[in-house]
């Protein structure tokens, strides 16, 4: 945090919530869940089952706030709790998930541009094609802003292995969409240099 900002980072909300500021953990909750909501989004069909595991998540970060480490970054853990979520209640279903939900829906052209609509499907029928392993990592790194030590984390696998298994992903979505789909807002190409 810079000095003399009035912003706090999500690392000293959690520590101040930790400590019985209720005002942090709305602050938190305010920043995180629709973030949770679109990652649970991915792989379910009801937005209700989603906010309900978005709600499931903050209550675990609740029971679980004692054991945040203030000197590890908060998102991860946070997503860490979300994905264990998400798993467990596919667990729960016995069954694999069988459609990506509204993906990217944050950089759709204002109005609902037809074009944008109709990448955001593509990409969403692309995603749900490749192999589970690289489509996380693309999903944590590429729309969820998450460092690719920070995926590893999440995902509790090495650095190099996330940005593997995210380059072969990339790859695989160039097979599908083609050779000119543009990633993120830096402008970095599928299987390029962003990784």
């Amino acid at each position: 945090m810079l000095r003399g900002s009035s912003v706090r980072t999500d690392e000293d909300l959690m520590i101040a919530y930790v400590a019985g500021d209720r005002a942090a953990f709305k602050e938190l909750f305010a920043r995180f869940a629709p973030k949770l909501e679109r990652l649970m989004l991915r792989e379910l069909y009801a937005r209700e089952e989603a906010r309900d595991l978005v709600q499931q998540a903050f209550l675990q970060l609740h029971r679980a706030r004692h054991d945040f480490d203030p000197a590890q970054r908060f998102k991860p853990w946070l997503y860490t709790i979300a994905l264990n979520l998400k798993r467990e209640h596919f667990r729960r279903r016995r069954r694999r998930p069988e459609v990506l939900g509204d993906l990217a829906d944050e950089r759709a052209a204002p109005g609902g541009a037809q074009d944008a609509l109709e990448a955001n499907r593509s990409l969403a029928w692309a995603l749900a094609q490749i192999p589970e392993e690289n489509r996380r990592v693309i999903e944590l790194h590429w729309f969820d802003g998450l460092s690719f030590a920070e995926v590893a984390k999440c995902l509790g696998i090495g650095a190099v292995a996330a940005k593997v298994r995210a380059h072969r992903g990339y790859q695989r979505l160039r097979k599908l969409l083609g050779d000119d789909l543009e990633l993120g807002e830096a402008g970095n190409r599928v299987g390029g240099s962003g990784i």
